[in-house]
């Protein structure tokens, strides 16, 4: 399989406080930008694919800034300018220099009115690939129409629907949440979990102690409702895919972690880089370890994603388990 990626989702501009964590009089907070779905995109286009990110920003500065940034990094931008509703903001607050709480002020955002006509038809339907996450249904009833619509574009195109939980419960509660995320993971080829969005997916309780064992069965258990490949990311242990039938593991990359934020979006950005090659679970898995790691070494959500000559040279190996 080869071709293009398509992604959609709200993308906010990023504040980052102080590193001693106080902002006061005078202070000055970076301006960035980050959101799970661009910077996939981001990720990908860095690894030479082709990458088109849909969305909606606001008619003001922060919109101008979104879209000037992901476009910059070599990304399709087809994001609607709303004149009356805001681009949503995030702030990261430090203490000592390390991320320590990310607070988000989307409510209203212009992301949150996405439906269906910000839907080029005509893009999704050309897609190899089409990368959803569980943060833009959460945003509200357009979003989650608009979602669905791209799935049934992706499906009657024959595209690979991939699809990482990416569960926010400060947008809403795992009850509201799970019913939706678990049918849009059922509608998925492939789908990106940590173990307690596994679980999420399953009605289950919240997992205490994950593990490769763990994972496993958790990785089968949605593996049944409907997706051909589920992918369990397990921070610092690696990861796992259970796909076709075989379970694969992979052992993480050693790094020193300066900011984790964004290494689950780099993982899904080297993962489907690999698929998009036609490569099979295990190097889509060790090119995942290798993204997610080299973005936990540096500060920023998608600033430290490798270039696929970074990735390629990187560390790392997979195991069939059974």
């Amino acid at each position: 399989m080869t071709g293009s990626v398509v992604t959609l989702g709200e993308t906010m501009a990023l504040l980052s406080t102080p590193p001693w964590g106080r902002v006061t009089g005078g202070s000055a907070l970076p301006v960035g930008i980050g959101g799970a779905e661009s910077n996939v995109a981001i990720g990908l286009a860095r690894l030479g694919v082709p990458c088109t990110w849909i969305s909606r920003v606001g008619d003001d500065a922060l919109g101008d800034l979104v879209v000037r940034e992901v476009r910059a990094e070599g990304v399709r931008v087809l994001a609607r300018r709303d004149p009356e509703a805001p681009t949503g903001i995030m702030l990261k607050e430090l203490r000592g220099g390390a991320p320590r709480r990310v607070r988000y002020y989307r409510r209203g955002s212009a992301a949150s009115l996405l439906s269906t006509s910000d839907i080029d038809e005509r893009v999704v339907g050309a897609a190899a690939v089409v990368h959803l996450t569980g943060i833009t249904p959460a945003l509200g009833p357009g979003p989650r129409e608009a979602i669905d619509r791209v799935v049934e574009l992706a499906r009657s195109a024959g595209a690979l629907v991939s699809f990482d939980v990416n569960h926010r419960a400060a947008l809403w509660s795992p009850a509201q949440a799970s019913p939706v995320l678990a049918r849009l993971a059922a509608a998925a080829d492939v789908v990106f979990a940590g173990p307690e969005e596994a679980a999420l997916l399953l009605g289950r309780e919240p997992v205490d102690e994950p593990g490769f064992d763990l994972g496993e069965e958790l990785a089968r258990a949605v593996a049944r409702t409907g997706p051909r490949t589920v992918v369990v990311k397990l921070g610092a242990l690696g990861s796992l895919a259970f796909d076709g039938g075989r379970v694969h593991r992979a052992a993480a990359v050693p790094v020193t972690a300066v900011d984790p934020v964004g290494a689950g979006d780099a993982f899904v950005a080297g993962y489907l880089s690999g698929a998009v090659a036609g490569a099979a679970a295990p190097e889509c898995l060790r090119l995942g370890n290798a993204a997610g790691a080299a973005v936990c070494a540096v500060p920023g959500d998608w600033e430290g994603f490798p270039t696929r000559e970074e990735l390629d040279a990187a560390p790392g190996r997979a195991e069939v388990v059974r």
